[in-house]
């Protein structure tokens, strides 16, 4: 196997710059054949191209031949290949996979563009262009975020146009009786030399779909609807088990998993002693990590799949990406 290797290698070396003369091809290298989708043990040289296209589509020579001196050949196609740049920087315009947020929070991911009654919107996580419902409508979202140095206006990107309320439990009450009890209850507690004091506490049984936010884009230039180091989304699809995903983040940037779990229900900690249980989400492993919520999943063929939004040092939580479209009335 070495010294096939090496002999291919050398084979290779005489050939490449004639490869990668060749349209479409971007890069030429030794690897194993893939046939009928599946990885073969032949070693074979293989150039990568922009697209896969018919050879009846192109010039006689610019066909890759089938074989090098004896030595198979490979096509594959890769897409255009470009300089990997570094997701919390300042894009413009912006595609998704970067660093984004309103500006009271410190960063989250431009999960892709969508489109609403129309005109192209930003989507991501609630907590990220909502501060967890703290917003209000219009409120500045910068790129990149303001942890990532994003400052107010010089990084306006967009304004808050819609989210969904996340329905939080734990939250102190607001019920004058509640409160009111628990004072009284204190009071006594404190005359016995108790210090154990009650709070009285507002549960909000509601589950929810999805943790999800669009933003209006101030200048539709500004954008695109690329995905950092992945391209552009082609359709939407229902997630199924063992099912092959990626996504393109603020932190981790691009990583794969797996559907791991459907229909799952999930408690989520919103900060200290603030749950908000979801419904019907999706869970993968360990493919992010903070600053990676609002990043768009998607399949092999960049199909959207999921929009991510929690999870912990072993798993990834995502919302179905078709309650996210329902609840925001978008589409792709």
């Amino acid at each position: 196997m070495a010294d096939e290797l090496g002999v291919i290698k050398n084979r290779l070396r005489n050939y490449r710059g004639q490869l990668l003369d060749l349209t479409n091809v971007v890069a030429a290298g030794v690897g194993y054949k893939i046939s009928g989708g599946q990885k073969t043990s032949t070693l074979s040289i293989v150039c990568s191209v922009t697209k896969k296209v018919a050879a009846s589509q192109l010039s006689s020579r610019d066909l890759v031949p089938g074989s090098l001196e004896g030595t198979p050949t490979d096509v594959i196609e890769t897409g255009v290949i470009r300089a990997l740049q570094s997701p919390t920087e300042k894009h413009r315009p912006a595609p998704g996979g970067v660093s984004i947020g309103h500006r009271d929070i410190t960063a989250g991911t431009l999960g892709c563009l969508v489109k609403k009654d129309g005109r192209p919107v930003i989507l991501s996580n609630n907590h990220v262009l909502a501060n967890s419902n703290a917003a209000e409508i219009g409120d500045p979202i910068l790129q990149p975020g303001p942890y990532d140095g994003g400052r107010f206006p010089e990084d306006h990107i967009a304004d808050l146009e819609h989210f969904i309320p996340i329905n939080i439990g734990g939250l102190p009450s607001e019920c004058p009786i509640a409160t009111g009890t628990a004072s009284f209850l204190n009071s006594i507690a404190r005359l016995f030399g108790s210090g154990v004091q009650l709070q009285a506490i507002e549960q909000q049984p509601a589950e929810n779909l999805v943790d999800a936010a669009i933003a209006r884009p101030l200048n539709p230039d500004d954008v695109k609807d690329e995905i950092l180091n992945i391209g552009v989304p082609q359709a939407v699809v229902e997630a199924e088990l063992g099912m092959a995903i990626r996504k393109s983040g603020r932190t981790t940037g691009f990583t794969t998993g797996e559907i791991q779990q459907v229909d799952v229900t999930v408690n989520v900690q919103y900060g200290e002693g603030r749950i908000a249980t979801f419904t019907d989400q999706l869970m993968a492993g360990a493919m992010s990590q903070g600053g990676d919520s609002g990043s768009a999943v998607l399949d092999e063929h960049n199909n959207l799949v999921g929009l991510l939004f929690a999870g912990s040092d072993t798993s990834t939580i995502l919302n179905r990406i078709q309650n996210v479209f329902s609840e925001l009335g978008v589409s792709l």
